[in-house]
C-alpha cells in the first residue's frame, strides 16, 4: 500500500479544489489512499475562503477584515429582505419567497455564531481523527481496512461534488432570474431606501445591488456547503472508524494465533479503541447540539413553507419551480443528515456483533473471557447523532418531519379555498 505523493499545497485556490484532486488520484491508483481525512480536507477548504474562525486565525489582520467585510455584506442583504417585506404585503406568494430567503439567511447567520464558538473544539476533534486515521493496522485486517478506508473516502467525495453541483446550478439559475422572468429585476426581492433598488430611477445602483447580492449569496452558501460536509463528514468519520474496529474484530483470532499475551494487548486497545468513539461521539453531540436543534426547525420551516408557496403559485409555473427546487435542496440536505445519521447507528450495532464473533471461550483466560463480556455488553448500546431534547438524526425521524410538513401543508392549502 502506498500513499500518494503530491506537492506542499499553498495557494488558496489549490487548498479549497485540493480534496476534489485528491480523490480523483486516490480513484485512479487502487492502492492509493487519501492523506488526510474528508473533515481535515472541508477545514483546509473553509481556510481558503477565509472564513475559519479558531483563535489562531483571529489574530490574523487581515482575516479580521475579511470576516468582517463579509459579516457587513451579509447583514446588509438580511436587512434589504426585511425591508423588501413592505412591498410583498398582500402577496402570498411574494411574501412566501422573501420568508424563505431570509429564513436561509438567518441559518447561515447561525451558522456562521456557532462556528465562531466552537472552532477550536472541532479542530482537536479533527485532529483526533485524523490521528486515528494514520494509526497503522497489522495482520490479515490490513488490507481489508485499507479498501474500506479508500472506499468511505470515494464515495464520500462522490456525495461532495454531487452536491455541489446543485448548489453552484442553483445559484447560477437563481442569479439569472432577472434575465428569463420578467415580474424579477434583482436575483432576490429586497427593497432600499430611496428606491435604489429600482433600475428606472437608479440604473448604477440597481447594478451595484445585482452584482452584491450575487457574489454575496454565492460566497456564503458554498461557504455553509462545505461547513455542512465537515459537520457531516466528522460522524462520517466515526462511522468508518466503527467500520475499521469491526474487521479488526472479526480477524482478532486469526492476528493471535492462540497467543494469551497478544489477544489480551490487542483486545485491551481495541476496547480503549471502542471508548475513544465514544468519547468523540458524544463531543460531537455536545457540540452539535445547539446545531441540530436549529437545523431541524429551520429544515422544518422552509419544507412546509415551500410545500404551500408551490401550491399557492401552481399558476405561475416558473415560480412553482423555482420553489420545487428549494423544497428539493432543503430535503436533500435533511435526507443527507439523516442517511449518515442512520449509518453511525447501525455500524455502532455491529461492534456487539464483531465482539461476539471474535471472542472464543476455549482460548484465553478469566480474565479475558471478562473483557470480552464487559466489551460485548458496552457495545450493545448504540451510538447515535443527537439533538437533545428531539430525537436522533436518522430516516425514521426524517419520514416523521415530512408527515409533519404534508400535514401542515394540507391545513395551509385548506386556507386557499
Amino acid at each position: 500500500m502506498t500513499e500518494l505523493r503530491s506537492e506542499r499545497i499553498n495557494g488558496k485556490w489549490d487548498r479549497f479544489f485540493g480534496p476534489f484532486f485528491e480523490s480523483w488520484a486516490v480513484f485512479k491508483a487502487p492502492q492509493a489512499k487519501s492523506r488526510h481525512i474528508i473533515a481535515y480536507w472541508t477545514r483546509d477548504q473553509l481556510k481558503a475562503l477565509g472564513f475559519y474562525m479558531n483563535s489562531e486565525r483571529r489574530r490574523l489582520p487581515r482575516i479580521v477584515a475579511w470576516h468582517y467585510f463579509v459579516s457587513i455584506q451579509l447583514a446588509t442583504s438580511l436587512a434589504s429582505l426585511f425591508y423588501g417585506i413592505s412591498e410583498s404585503l398582500g402577496d402570498i406568494v411574494n411574501l412566501g419567497r422573501d420568508l424563505v430567503f431570509i429564513i436561509t439567511i438567518i441559518f447561515i447567520c447561525f451558522r456562521l455564531v456557532f462556528f465562531a464558538q466552537y472552532a477550536g473544539e472541532l479542530d482537536v476533534i479533527i485532529d483526533a481523527l485524523e490521528d486515528i486515521c494514520h494509526w497503522s493496522i497489522k495482520g490479515p485486517a490490513r488490507k481489508e481496512v485499507h479498501e474500506t478506508k479508500r472506499l468511505h473516502f470515494l464515495l464520500f467525495m462522490a456525495l461532495v461534488i454531487t452536491w455541489f453541483s446543485f448548489l453552484i446550478l442553483f445559484m447560477l439559475i437563481k442569479i439569472s432570474t432577472p434575465f428569463w422572468i420578467e415580474s424579477q429585476t434583482l436575483p432576490f426581492h429586497v427593497a432600499w431606501p430611496f428606491q435604489l433598488h429600482d433600475p428606472s430611477k437608479h440604473p448604477i445602483a440597481h447594478i451595484i445591488i445585482i452584482v452584491s447580492q450575487s457574489t454575496t449569496m454565492l460566497y456564503f452558501l458554498i461557504w455553509l456547503g462545505v461547513f455542512e460536509n465537515m459537520g457531516v463528514s466528522l460522524f462520517f468519520e466515526l462511522t468508518s472508524a466503527l467500520r475499521v474496529l469491526c474487521i479488526e474484530l472479526r480477524n482478532l483470532q486469526e492476528l493471535c494465533l492462540g497467543d494469551e499475551d497478544i489477544l489480551y494487548r490487542e483486545l485491551c486497545r481495541m476496547t480503549k479503541f471502542h471508548q475513544q468513539i465514544i468519547i468523540l461521539t458524544d463531543r460531537c453531540n455536545h457540540i452539535f447540539n445547539g446545531a441540530f436543534i436549529m437545523q431541524m426547525l429551520i429544515n422544518f420551516l422552509l419544507v412546509s413553507l415551500s410545500l404551500f408557496e408551490v401550491l399557492a403559485a401552481k399558476k405561475d409555473p416558473q415560480v412553482a419551480a423555482e420553489y420545487m427546487i428549494i423544497m428539493l435542496m432543503t430535503l436533500g440536505h435533511l435526507s443527507f443528515w439523516s442517511k449518515f445519521g442512520d449509518m453511525f447507528s447501525e455500524e455502532s450495532e455491529q461492534v456487539a456483533l464483531a465482539v461476539y464473533e471474535a471472542y472464543d471461550p476455549n482460548v484465553g483466560s478469566k480474565s479475558i473471557h471478562r473483557q470480552f463480556c464487559f466489551f460485548i455488553q458496552r457495545a450493545q448500546k448504540p451510538l447515535i447523532m443527537r439533538a437533545t431534547p428531539f430525537p436522533p438524526f436518522n430516516l425514521k425521524n426524517y419520514m416523521f418531519i415530512l408527515k409533519q410538513c404534508y400535514s401542515i401543508r394540507t391545513i395551509l392549502a385548506n386556507t386557499l379555498e
